[in-house]
């Protein structure tokens, strides 16, 4: 289809004179010669391109660029003026103009305009189509999200998807990186290959670096066949290494030189698999403290972490709470087969103001519960945990004060400070107490300006 052109200008000799130009490009051109009639056409018809003077009678262009604007934001509007009407035209631009055109002017600077904006356009709507994309395919994964900082994460993935690049994902535990994880590699070329995750905290070493690696028969006792490691299943997939902080220093090496080589060697044999995969990993640990103290290669760090997305905690971004805790509550009424329409604003007051130590994990349980208990159509303050419903009344539940993240953070210098004092003023004891690791406590040390 052709691109659609409208031509604004209170002189029908200039109007003519585009008209022809434009057209000879294999435009579909039309012309108007007073703004009235120009926001008459942009009432009836959709145009690419409105190519509009500045300076006509009672209504000019400018009024003639919003309008456009108002009516639909796809479309591109030029400004034509006279030289000394410049500042004018940067004027329009800010305030929505794609373009401006200096009078007189030559007819290859208009084409060259015409196309460049055209060719802006055409971006523009690409872009759209992608981030709908991306969003139908976030829908299927169940990802939520509303807050500025997840949103942003969303715009990041849009430009990682496509590559080949390795990611590390930072945050909490349960804020839910495992899910970003399946989202990337769901909207990834990858997306028709497997998808292969592993926990590197939950499996013991040896058991570990056996199923990353995979082994020969004879290997070890026990080795009464060969098998594949998750590295040569991922192939030309995506392996998902969850907790990779907590990977022996050993293992690291092996991962290391897969990375370097693409080539993988299962225990006890001297043949290698050739592999070709995207390693997407996550922690929740402070791995450049790991670095520090050389429990963690530098070298695979700079491997892993080609692009680093940082997932905040859930009580960082609240704007997600409610379509989250909505989200989560029509997916558990569907599964318990009840008939629960909403959760009511005393129950949502209490989930805005209770810190979430969990993050979104935690949010979900606490709402699959309340559909449970729930005996009516909307889940109440009655359904919700003590800890939750102790807010309303100001008190802290006794099985939450051992950790801070759970704390109020108003109440977190003194927690801090009490902890602290009871254990020899030893910060890592501190730290292992109150839930938390070394450098975290290092940097609330530091906000609340406690010596050290």
């Amino acid at each position: 289809m052709k691109p659609k052109i409208l031509i604004v200008d209170d002189e029908p000799d200039i109007c003519r004179a585009l008209e022809f130009l434009l057209k000879g490009e294999d435009y579909a051109v039309s012309s108007a010669v007073s703004g009235e009639a120009a926001i008459e056409k942009l009432k009836t018809e959709s145009f690419d391109v409105v190519l509009t003077d500045m300076k006509m009678g009672k209504v000019d262009g400018m009024t003639v660029l919003e309008k456009a604007r108002g009516i639909s934001l796809d479309t591109m509007v030029i400004m034509m003026t006279a030289f000394a009407s410049v500042e004018s035209a940067v004027e329009a631009m800010k305030r929505g103009a794609a373009d401006y055109i200096v009078k007189p002017f030559l007819n290859e600077e208009i084409k060259l305009t015409i196309r460049k904006v055209i060719e802006q356009k055409k971006l523009i709507t690409e872009n759209i189509a992608l981030k709908q994309q991306i969003s139908q395919h976030i829908a299927c994964k169940d990802f939520v999200a509303n807050s500025e900082s997840m949103l942003r994460i969303v715009e990041t993935l849009e430009k990682v998807v496509p590559t080949k690049s390795n990611l590390l994902l930072l945050g909490e535990s349960g804020t839910g990186k495992g899910l970003l994880a399946e989202v990337i590699h769901c909207n990834s070329p990858r997306r028709d290959k497997p998808f292969i995750s592993i926990n590197c905290s939950a499996i013991p070493e040896g058991l570990l670096e056996s199923e990353l690696f995979g082994y020969k028969k004879g290997a070890f006792t026990g080795a009464v066949s060969d098998k594949l490691g998750l590295i040569t299943l991922a192939h030309h997939g995506t392996l998902f290494l969850d907790e990779i902080g907590d990977m022996p220093v050993n293992l690291q090496a092996k991962l290391l030189k897969v990375l370097e080589t693409g080539e993988v060697y299962p225990l006890g044999d001297t043949r290698h698999k050739s592999v070709d995969l995207r390693i997407i990993s996550a922690t929740n640990t402070d791995i450049e403290d790991r670095m520090k103290n050389g429990r963690f290669r530098e070298d695979l760090y700079w491997r892993l972490n080609v692009i680093e997305i940082k997932v905040p905690p859930l009580r960082e971004r609240k704007d997600d709470m409610e379509m989250l805790a909505k989200h989560f509550a029509a997916k558990s009424a569907e599964e318990q087969k009840k008939q629960i329409k909403g959760i009511d604003k005393q129950a949502l007051a209490l989930l805005f103001e209770y810190s979430w130590p969990g993050n979104v994990r935690e949010l979900g349980n606490v709402i699959e519960r309340a559909v449970v208990l729930a005996e009516g159509n909307y889940i109440t303050a009655n359904e919700l945990p003590d800890k939750i419903k102790s807010i309303i009344s100001g008190k802290e539940p006794m099985e939450t004060s051992s950790n801070l993240r759970a704390y109020l953070s108003g109440h977190e210098k003194g927690l801090l400070l009490k902890v602290y004092n009871a254990h020899n003023k030893s910060k890592e004891e501190t730290a292992k107490t109150l839930g938390i690791d070394i450098a975290t406590l290092y940097r609330k040390f530091k906000k609340y300006g406690i010596e050290e």
